[in-house]
């Protein structure tokens, strides 16, 4: 028993030990990542405003910069980031009143509202409530602002704000450590979601290696590439690079049936890659989504903003057609249906 307690009081104070020290390293980070990225944002306001004169400046300015910093430092340099640094910059412009309480995230979101007196009580409310960056999005999404303002009186008000932080769900130093911005920012690997099932990693292994030994230019970038939009982090299933056609081409897995907001979904990735990911002498990357429903496995081509005589005449050469892709999902689905 003896032994037993003193165990337990040794691992109540490592355990204390370990909690401070993530706390520490979690605020240290964020403090440097808001510092940093408000300098950023500083810089580029600066250097645009000694450039008023030329109109296309900024864009392609932005386009050129996240270009750079990128192949020198990785990840966490797209045009879409450096806009939030340089509006981060525009809207909090004395350094002092950026809240540490807050992660980078918190602020992209913020920063998409453009009511200042809105941003300002979305702001203090995360900052006093310890919101998560997901309790953020959601006390926004439900209008929790604009219900207020419509509330006659304090009891009213009150009670909507006590209704609405029900759900509350608090910020902790983890979710600082496990934001993608963070990974960037550190220049670590990120942790992706993990393929959901053995069958979806079966399906991938074969499309890598159906379309590898097609012998028709592709080369593998990698799985589960992931796409920031308006703050939200999607993760493309498969992402290939075609020399020949210099395109890249995004494959989704879907294991239900074809449904048409798959087709929305994989057209705003594409368009994605052609803003952020093309460089000046790639083409417009192409979409496929494979269904993989037992029942119903299909094939389907999404083209972003290419037209469909450009992509007849030019990529069929190259890129496999759907009754190819279908074979190669019925092969793993069979196998994996085999009885024992």
């Amino acid at each position: 028993m003896g032994d037993l307690t003193y165990t337990n009081s040794m691992m109540n104070e490592i355990r204390e030990l370990l909690l401070n020290a993530r706390q520490h390293v979690a605020v240290q980070v964020n403090t440097e990542l808001l510092s940093t990225y408000w300098n950023v944002g500083r810089i580029i306001v600066e250097h645009e405003q000694e450039n008023k004169e030329r109109a296309d400046y900024g864009k392609q300015t932005l386009k050129q910069l996240s270009k750079d910093l990128t192949k020198e430092f990785g990840k966490g340099f797209s045009v879409s980031n450096l806009q939030f640094m340089r509006r981060f910059y525009q809207n909090y412009q004395i350094q002092q009143t950026v809240s540490v309480k807050l992660s980078w995230s918190h602020y992209c979101e913020l920063l998409t509202i453009s009511d200042a007196d809105k941003r300002s009580f979305y702001e203090k409310e995360s900052i006093n409530s310890g919101w998560s960056i997901r309790e953020l999005k959601r006390q926004i999404s439900t209008s929790l602002y604009e219900r207020l303002l419509l509330s006659e009186g304090k009891t009213n008000k009150e009670t909507v704000l006590a209704l609405a932080e029900k759900g509350i769900e608090m910020a902790t130093p983890l979710d600082i450590i496990k934001d993608p911005y963070v990974f960037e920012f550190l220049g670590v690997p990120e942790n992706k979601p993990m393929l959901e099932s053995d069958l979806e990693k079966a399906l991938v292994a074969q499309i890598e290696k159906f379309l590898l030994e097609l012998g028709r230019g592709f080369m593998f970038v990698g799985t589960q590439q992931r796409i920031t939009l308006n703050n939200t982090h999607y993760y493309v299933d498969m992402v290939f690079y075609n020399k020949i056609l210099r395109a890249y081409v995004l494959i989704e897995l879907k294991t239900t049936k074809l449904m048409p907001e798959a087709a929305g979904q994989l057209n705003m990735y594409l368009n994605y890659y052609a803003a952020e990911i093309n460089d000046e002498h790639d083409n417009p990357p192409i979409g496929i989504i494979l269904c993989t429903d037992k029942d119903s496995v299909a094939a389907e081509y999404a083209l972003g903003g290419l037209s469909n005589n450009i992509f007849a005449s030019r990529y069929v050469s190259y890129i496999p057609n759907k009754e190819q892709l279908v074979a190669q999902v019925e092969a793993v689905l069979n196998e994996w249906n085999k009885p024992e």
